[in-house]
Parts: structure tokens; sequence; C-alpha cells
């Protein structure tokens, strides 16, 4: 999909003009940094979502929600914001728009207890009424499209994804993601994508489904499942940002030959640099190490037990480069991913 093609999705429910689903990148807090972004998209992913940026950070102009928030090369830029109080969403929101934002998303899905224990996140659908209040607060201080991102529910005593989407579409926001699973589940068992058809079937914006989608048939079985009209990938991605692109043209009927390893490799470095440009050496050293391991584990690579110990120990970028280059130019061949798959 274009940038236009997605805007287009959000405004009409419609899929590109091929018919293809929307295969879109999540937003994974500390990992989806922009570099990861950009290639994500070049390589043909739908949209790609900013990692989670706080909002009250944001609006005070905080240097970390700054970087998260940034979508330079980023087209459509959807950033994702979380908080609980409506006031910082609404002004979050309003910056990110005026710095360039195409769609601003709204973190209602988050589990983790850092961000729950702040009666953000997944905390949200705990008290549907608050949650409301926040999505009209977004929703009213931008001319952007507004999604919201949620799981099935708290608990599963309290299955109520469906009736906050249909809150959501209520206020005029453009789609919901739902991932398949309660916010007391964290990522244990299996997305219950079966679950997320009673979403569907509670609006008629678009509904994203999310949650342990990893390859074309996966993404297949998913679609079929739960009715969505797209689908979300997350830490399936982590060391493979080519992989939503590559779902998203066997979903087109596309048939997509496996990269070559030189191509893997030239993609890893790209994405090791610009962290290091983005972060500066030290920090950006740091940041990238759980990138290398990806990349590293999805390859496949024969790469010893000592060399990868220097790998993501090194502070020396030439000597990782090196090792890196070394991994990924020697990795287990992939399964082609195609139209037939």
């Amino acid at each position: 999909m274009s940038s236009d093609d997605y805007l287009s999705f959000l405004r009409e429910g419609k899929p590109a003009p091929a018919g293809a689903a929307a295969v879109l990148l999540a937003p994974l807090s500390g990992v989806t940094d922009l570099h990861m972004r950009r290639i994500a998209r070049r390589l043909g992913a739908s949209a790609v979502v900013s990692e989670m940026v706080a909002a009250a950070e944001f609006a005070r102009g905080g240097a970390e929600a700054r970087l998260r928030a940034e979508g330079s090369g980023v087209d459509p830029h959807v950033v994702q914001l979380a908080g609980c109080a409506p006031e910082p969403m609404a002004e979050a929101a309003r910056l990110a728009e005026a710095n360039g934002a195409g769609v601003i998303d709204v973190n209602m899905g988050c589990p983790a207890k850092t961000v729950t224990g702040g009666e953000s996140g997944s905390a949200l659908m705990r008290d549907l009424d608050h949650a409301e209040r926040l999505l009209a607060a977004v929703r009213g201080a931008v001319a952007v499209p507004v999604t919201v991102k949620m799981r099935l529910g708290w608990d599963h005593a309290s299955l109520n994804a469906p009736e906050l989407a249909r809150r959501a579409e209520g206020l005029g926001l453009s789609a919901v993601t739902v991932h398949g699973r309660t916010r007391q589940q964290f990522y244990k068992g299996r997305a219950d994508w079966a679950a997320i058809r009673a979403v569907v079937e509670a609006v008629r914006i678009p509904v994203i489904a999310n949650g342990d989608v990893g390859s074309l048939a996966e993404a297949r079985e998913c679609l079929a499942v739960s009715g969505a009209a797209g689908v979300m990938i997350g830490r399936a991605a982590v060391g493979r940002p080519w992989l939503v692109g590559e779902i998203a043209a066997g979903l087109a009927g596309r048939v997509v030959p496996p990269l070559a390893p030189e191509r893997r490799a030239e993609i890893a470095l790209e994405h090791y640099a610009g962290l290091l440009a983005l972060y500066g050496p030290a920090i950006g050293i740091r940041h990238a190490r759980k990138h290398l391991a990806a990349y590293v584990e999805a390859a496949g690579s024969g790469l010893g037990p000592a060399d990868q110990t220097r790998l993501l120990t090194t502070q020396d970028p030439g000597l990782a480069r090196d090792l890196l280059r070394r991994a990924l130019l020697a990795p287990a061949a992939p399964a082609a991913i195609g139209a037939a798959a």
C-alpha cells in the first residue's frame, strides 16, 4: 500500500486497489525505532507505528519521547501515544500532528506493569467511560485520523473490546487494532484470533488483528478466522524487518523470493548504522544489541558462541559490523514466501 492507499483504508475502510489486506508493523516499546520503521516501510509494510510515546513526557518536550515520536522518512507517519489523562493526551496529539504525524494511535493495549500501574495502556479497559473521555480528547484535538490499539479485555471476565470499539467508532475514530489476548495473559499461550471476530462484527470501521502472526500462512489463517481487514506484526519482525512487506506481498498474490544473505546483511548493517546516528555511539550500541541478536537468530547463523558474545558486548562498532556481516553471510536458507504458500 502507498501512504495514500493506507489513509484511504482508514477513511473509507477500503483495502489497497489490488484488494490486499493491510499489513502493519506493530509498535514495540524500545524496539521499533525510527530506522527499523523506515526499513520495514520501504520494504512493503502498509504502515509502521512508532514506539509507544508517553504523552505527558512528549507534551513537556522530553528528549526520549521526541526520539520515539520521530518519523522523518516514514510515510504515513503514525505516532502511538500512551497516557491516563485527557489533557496531556490531547496536547501530545496536537504536537505530534504539528510535527508531521499523519495518524495518531492511542495505546489501550500495553500490558506492562510499569504502564498499567499508572492507569495507562490496557488498564484503561477497566474503565470504559474514562477510556472514552480520553479518546474523545484526542479525536477533538487533531484533524488527522485517530486509531486505537487494545486487547480483548483486562481478563476473561471482562472481554469488553467490542464495546470499547463501538465507543471508538462513535467518536469518529478510523480503525481499531485488537491483540488477541487479555491483559492478564500478557504474552502467554496463543493469541485468540477467533475472539477478535466479535469486535469485527461490532463495528463498521476497519479492525486490525494482532498477535502471533509470523508467516504468510498465519496471516491468512488469522484473517479468515477473525474476519479482520488486516494484520499487525510485532515480535516476529524483530531481526526480520522485511517480513511485514513479504507478508503484504503474499496476501496480494505476489510471489516474493527470499532475500539473499548479502541483502539481509546490508539491511542489518543499515539498521545498526542508523541506531548509532540516532542515539549516538554509546547509547546506540546498547540499543542495538537486541537487534543484533535477533538478526543473527533469524538468519540461523553458524556464528560460534564466543563470537556471538563478542558481537553483543563489544564497544567497537567496526568489530560489531564485521561480526554481523560474517553471521549473516552464511545463514540457513529461508523458505520462499508467495501466493501459493
